[in-house]
């Protein structure tokens, strides 16, 4: 299907919009469902497409001469999750011109190792580029993913590879089986679950199996940044069932949602809704089952904190943090629960939301005129090439998801 840009695409958007049929949605089509309407999954599929067209058309828009989406001094990554998102999404041509130079120009960033950055966020970066030459599905890619992989693998804190002043690290630290922005051999430092879960999505859309001793050491490693004292040696591990974002720099955790002192004067950190999606996904790909307690805990926490108003839990220590990394959420969210593959989430007060709709329905909400969606400047979601990135890849899972069979 071709790009129109300008005003023509949105002249065309709204035809189709009004096409479709989902803004009025008859009472055959829908149920009220919490605050969002639930349509039928073919009206919703269609208004998504709508969205999508207009997001690839304006990311298609800001490309530059030289195939970058981003100007030069940006991460690689995000020129990355452009090209992953637009060649992801359904009903858009990714063999045209545009996306043929972007790939070009991602690739004359990998390096001897195998890393696909510049300067900085080695893992992070290439993690992002493994995801966007995979969805690419190329035969001609697989030499430059083999390669980033095995550079991936290189970085992880295991006890096969000495830390930065030549240690070892040992397997219960917390920091065992983690991935920080770069890897220890590189002094970058301490692990998160952020980096993991590129990682992890990096590992599994190269087709490497949950099986791979990879996988298993990251399990320790997010199974350590979970509120589930059965499962969780930490000290600080509390029984909400959702997770923080990683171990400090002293191994004590640290949580965007901020910590509190329990009615014994334990410390605890707070769960979040982006990396507790960020857990679920990253343990079903490493082969565990909706029966494992792990999984159980953190569904149990999706359930219990259901909104897509805000990125849950986050504003605890603060109300105005409430927007923070929202879109980044949207985009965990969405693939996390195309991979748990249960359309429906049946909240605390026992109401049942279709998330593909809800999610449909609020970033259509959101979308702006040109296409793009923007944010809070934290996390850098004010910038509209990651933001309608973060938008466009959430929507192409919540289409995969409505129309599978």
């Amino acid at each position: 299907m071709l790009i129109c840009t300008g005003k023509l695409g949105a002249a065309l958007a709204a035809v189709l919009l009004s096409l479709t049929g989902v803004q009025h949605a008859t009472a055959a089509d829908s149920q009220t469902t919490g605050s969002a309407l639930t349509v039928s999954a073919q009206n919703s599929a269609a208004q998504a497409r709508t969205s999508i067209q207009k997001a690839a058309a304006f990311l298609i828009k800001v490309q530059q001469p030289d195939g970058a989406f981003v100007p030069s001094q940006a991460p690689v990554g995000m020129d990355a999750l452009v090209l992953r998102s637009l060649v992801s999404a359904p009903g858009i041509d990714a063999s045209g011109p545009a996306i043929k130079k972007g790939y070009e120009k991602l690739l004359s960033f990998q390096l001897e190792s195998g890393g696909i950055y510049k300067d900085s966020l080695a893992n992070y970066n290439t993690a992002i580029a493994i995801s966007a030459l995979a969805a690419a599905d190329k035969p001609e890619y697989r030499p430059a993913i083999d390669k980033a992989v095995a550079y991936l693998k290189g970085l992880q804190w295991t006890d096969a590879i000495a830390g930065p002043k030549g240690e070892k690290i040992d397997p219960n630290s917390a920091w065992y089986g983690g991935w920080g922005y770069g890897g220890m051999s590189r002094g970058a430092g301490r692990p998160d679950l952020s980096n993991v879960q590129m990682t992890l999505d990096a590992l599994h859309d190269s087709g490497l199996k949950s099986d791979d001793p990879a996988y298993q050491a990251a399990l320790k490693f997010i199974s350590r940044l979970q509120n589930s004292s059965e499962t969780n040696d930490q000290p600080w591990a509390g029984d909400d069932g959702g997770f923080i974002y990683g171990p400090s720099a002293n191994g004590k955790g640290e949580s965007f949602a901020g910590e509190y002192t329990d009615a014994n004067g334990k410390r605890m950190l707070r769960s979040y809704g982006s990396m507790t999606y960020a857990g679920l996904k990253s343990m079903i790909y490493a082969g565990l089952t909706k029966d494992d307690p792990r999984v159980k805990a953190a569904w149990i926490w999706i359930r219990n904190n259901w909104t897509l108003d805000e990125n849950p839990g986050i504003k605890a220590s603060d109300p105005a943090n409430a927007q923070y990394g929202l879109y980044y959420y949207y985009y965990t969210l969405a693939r996390a629960m195309r991979v748990y593959g249960e359309p429906i989430i049946t909240d605390a007060q026992g109401v049942r939301h279709d998330w593909r709709v809800e999610l449909v329905v609020k970033l259509a909400s959101l979308q702006r005129e040109d296409g793009s969606w923007a944010g809070d400047k934290r996390w850098m979601e004010d910038n509209p090439v990651l933001t309608t990135s973060y938008a466009l890849s959430a929507l192409s899972d919540s289409v995969a998801s409505l129309e599978s069979k």
